[in-house]
Parts: C-alpha cells; sequence; structure tokens
C-alpha cells in the first residue's frame, strides 16, 4: 500500500463511441486501475440473433485515480476518453459504495454474474435469446433451477423455461 492509497477515489471517464476496450487498454497501461462492467446483451442482427459482451454503462468506464497526484488530465488526454465527468472546474468522485457493489456484482474479467435472488414474483428483463429486452414476471422456480415467467405475447400469455442467467432482475 502506497502512502497516498488512501487518497485514491473512483471517477467516471466519458469514452468516444464504441472505444470503451482501447480506453481501458491503454489506461491499464498508463497504471491506472480501471474497471469496465459488462454484460451478455442479444440484439438481432441480419436476421440473426447475436449474443455479444456490451457495456453495462455504455460510454462510460470507472477510472481510480490517486487525489494526491492529481493526474485527472493524462486520463481525459487518454485515446478513446472524451473527460473524466466533471461538475464544476474539477473532475468529481464517484461514491466508492456504488464502485465497490458493482465490483462484487461481477466476474473477474468484469462480467456481471447472473442473479442467484431470482424469486417467484419477481419483475425481470430477458437478457438473451429472441426475447431480449421483454419484461415480464417469474411464475415459478423449479428446484432444478430452471425459472419459469410469463410473456405477454400476442394478446395472451404464455409460460417460458429460461435460467437464470438470462434474466437481470428489476
Amino acid at each position: 500500500m502506497t502512502a497516498h492509497a488512501h487518497d485514491t477515489a473512483w471517477f467516471l471517464a466519458q469514452l468516444k463511441p464504441n472505444c470503451a476496450r482501447i480506453a481501458d487498454s491503454h489506461l491499464s497501461r498508463q497504471g491506472f486501475q480501471t474497471f469496465l462492467p459488462l454484460q451478455e446483451e442479444t440484439r438481432q442482427r441480419n436476421g440473426r440473433f447475436v449474443t455479444a459482451e456490451r457495456p453495462l454503462f455504455p460510454g462510460y468506464i470507472f477510472v481510480a485515480l490517486d487525489v494526491a497526484r492529481g493526474l485527472w488530465r493524462k486520463v481525459n488526454s487518454t485515446r478513446g476518453v472524451v473527460r473524466l465527468v466533471s461538475f464544476g472546474t474539477a473532475p468529481t468522485a464517484v461514491p466508492a459504495e456504488l464502485v465497490s457493489h458493482l465490483m462484487r456484482r461481477c466476474d473477474r474479467s468484469g462480467k456481471l454474474r447472473t442473479p442467484d435472488d431470482v424469486a417467484q414474483g419477481d419483475t425481470v428483463t430477458m437478457t438473451t435469446g429472441p426475447f431480449a429486452g421483454f419484461v415480464t414476471e417469474v411464475e415459478r422456480i423449479d428446484p432444478d433451477r430452471r425459472v419459469w415467467v410469463l410473456m405477454e405475447i400476442m394478446g395472451g400469455q404464455k409460460r417460458l423455461s429460461v435460467t437464470p442467467g438470462q434474466l437481470r432482475t428489476l
């Protein structure tokens, strides 16, 4: 632990379009600790459904800075970064509890883990498959962890079996 470790705070950097991986790589090479939470997302492309990892907060990345050293200008000039989010003349720190809570919900690569706390009656969003983006309700959970949801499709309710990994609680 360095002498200034207690002065480290998390900031939010705004990114250029589609530059999350580039900015993450360049910031890491400069010695900055970064956090880019990712989630699986399904989109339709050329008539097919494609699932890929995408940033949870598109256009933003968390960067840890030693406040005493004041390296925020170095971050602003990093490839892929537009600027650190500021309210006034200096960048504004993100509450540490928010970042630590997000980190606990992610695996080592930054991917959002699937919720284990899905319960009957919860309102959830489908994250993968042809119904990605649909909001639905958990009808029941089988002992084998299969989740049954009720979907409103074509004027009626249909029961659909999914895994907890295909859902995100609201």
